[in-house]
């Protein structure tokens, strides 16, 4: 155990980052932030940065850093993050939101940063298979359905493929994740704070190798505040 770190999760889309996220927070018993639900509650409200979003979303684009920064700013500016610590889910995607983070954290910063390995063919396939909820956004796939004729487990909405699913979309959303990801794993390598896990083989193997990998890092517990 290591309660109050503060974790940051990298991954391609697809790594599982979220269902590792899940795991690791009930772990860690810390909070667990995900920019895609910040940014699905936006756009399901239809406000003028859910447009926004929305727009970038559909396009299988990046959404830009000045639309980002402000939504995660507010958000660890909560009380249950500020002596718990949290674990960061889809952010930061850039140094330029790395460096974001680190002075909204100053005088601490992030324990350590988390890359999740996966092969870009694994993505794809695991991609052209994922199902989500239209409501909550819980992800499934053609190989773990919900257990009711493609109705969420989680609150009965309709489970359906992603438009932006396709494979075209995916390739490209791959290859600007890559394009502005490797500079941030550098980024945080250069700091000592990133260590990279294998994320292929099953969610509970992977749970295990991301449990050692932090533990062995982190060491003794910490806290913030």
């Amino acid at each position: 155990m290591v309660p109050g770190a503060r974790l940051v999760i990298l991954g391609k889309q697809g790594a599982g980052k979220g269902t590792q996220c899940v795991r690791l927070a009930r772990h860690y018993v810390v909070p667990h932030i995900s920019t895609g639900d910040m940014f699905r509650a936006a756009v399901k409200s239809r406000s003028e940065f859910g447009r926004k979003a929305e727009e970038y979303m559909r396009a299988g684009e990046l959404i830009p850093d000045d639309v980002v920064v402000g939504v995660v700013r507010e958000r660890l500016g909560q009380d249950d993050t500020s002596h718990r610590g949290f674990i960061l889910d889809g952010y930061p995607r850039t140094v330029y939101q790395a460096v974001q983070l680190s002075v909204l954290l100053s005088p601490d910063d992030i324990d350590l940063a988390v890359d999740i390995e996966v092969p870009t063919e694994a993505v794809l396939r695991r991609l052209a298979s994922r199902r989500v909820c239209v409501d909550c956004g819980k992800n499934y796939s053609v190989d773990n359905p919900p257990r009711f004729d493609w109705t969420c487990d989680n609150c009965g909405g309709e489970v359906v493929q992603r438009e932006d699913d396709t494979e075209a979309a995916i390739m490209r959303r791959l290859q600007l994740y890559e394009q502005a990801t490797a500079p941030l794993i550098e980024w945080y390598l250069e700091k000592d704070r990133l260590v990279a896990v294998d994320g292929l083989g099953h969610p509970d193997h992977v749970t295990q190798r991301l449990i050692r990998a932090i533990d062995g890092r982190l060491g003794p517990a910490r806290r913030h505040g």
